[in-house]
């Protein structure tokens, strides 16, 4: 169900499909890793743009002090995280975020298929943490 007042909900929607049907074919059980290889065989054939493990230029007070990978970077402006754990814990939702900030995107979304029943997260900045630019915190974050 595409909710409009969310950023990108339509394609955040498709996302969620595409990991659905991989969690209804392969369940739970397997390493991250086959979780994302699937994933990435479902958004292609959702038609959805993306790259895998993309690597990111990660700065600190303006200066690039290395660099991280993301799970997915799809359609150019979602950010995603999969894990394969038994439950989503903080730490988890942590890591979204600090990419979300370090690589200056609004919407994420972290996705475990580790679980008996597929979780899913959306993480998306509202206006009072985009006028705030980088001064957030782990509770600012709305999470869907």
């Amino acid at each position: 169900m595409i909710k409009e007042q969310y950023k990108y909900s339509a394609v955040t929607e498709r996302i969620i499909k595409c990991a659905y049907v991989v969690h209804n074919i392969l369940g739970c059980g397997f390493q991250e890793v086959i979780y994302q290889r699937a994933l990435a065989v479902e958004m292609e054939l959702e038609g959805l743009q993306f790259a895998r493990e993309q690597e990111m230029p990660l700065y600190y007070k303006d200066k690039q002090i290395g660099e991280r990978r993301v799970d997915f970077l799809v359609e150019n402006v979602i950010l995603v995280e999969i894990k394969a754990v038994s439950k989503i814990e903080n730490n988890h939702f942590a890591q979204a975020i600090n990419y979300l900030e370090a690589f200056k995107f609004e919407v994420g979304m972290l996705i475990n298929f580790g679980a008996e029943k597929l979780e899913f997260r959306r993480l998306m900045k509202n206006e009072q943490q985009l006028k705030k630019g980088n001064q957030i915190s782990f509770n600012d974050y709305n999470k869907h």
